[in-house]
């Protein structure tokens, strides 16, 4: 297998990046029977160190930074991050908080945002969706060359 492929299902990882956790108990919605986002063919996983997609949630504050960029450099080479809710795209309400940082595109890069507070879990499924579509394309363009 070549380096920087994806042959399987892609695997999901959460983190919650100092969220008031809205947005992880909508993204915990997709495991239901309603949504079973596991029928598109994702697998949720607890380690980020097997996961193509890192799905972020809450605000990048002074405390989560350091572990975010650690989760962020554990993970395969081809990963692809979603933020998640307002909170993780902008900082959301708590931006003017004393010990509050930014938005998770100034810690590591992000591929797709998730507007919401807390976002709809079809939204979610939605931006999931598009970052498979990025996975795809990139694999699609090194198989031409």
């Amino acid at each position: 297998m070549k380096k920087n492929t994806i042959k399987k299902s892609p695997w999901i990882s959460i983190f919650n990046c100092s969220s008031c956790n809205g947005c992880d108990l909508e993204c915990l919605a997709l495991l239901t029977p309603k949504y079973d986002i596991e029928r598109f063919g994702m697998i949720w996983k607890t380690s980020p160190r097997h996961a193509d997609i890192l799905v972020v949630t809450g605000i990048g504050n002074k405390t989560a930074e350091q572990r975010l960029k650690t989760v962020s450099d554990q993970m395969a080479p081809i990963k692809k991050v979603v933020a998640i809710g307002s909170c993780a795209n902008t900082g959301g309400v708590f931006r003017t908080g004393y010990n509050m940082g930014k938005g998770i595109d100034k810690i590591i890069k992000v591929d797709i945002y998730v507007p919401g507070c807390p976002p709809r879990p079809e939204a979610i499924i939605n931006g999931i969706g598009k970052a498979i579509g990025l996975l795809k394309v990139r694999n699609a363009r090194k198989k031409n060359k």
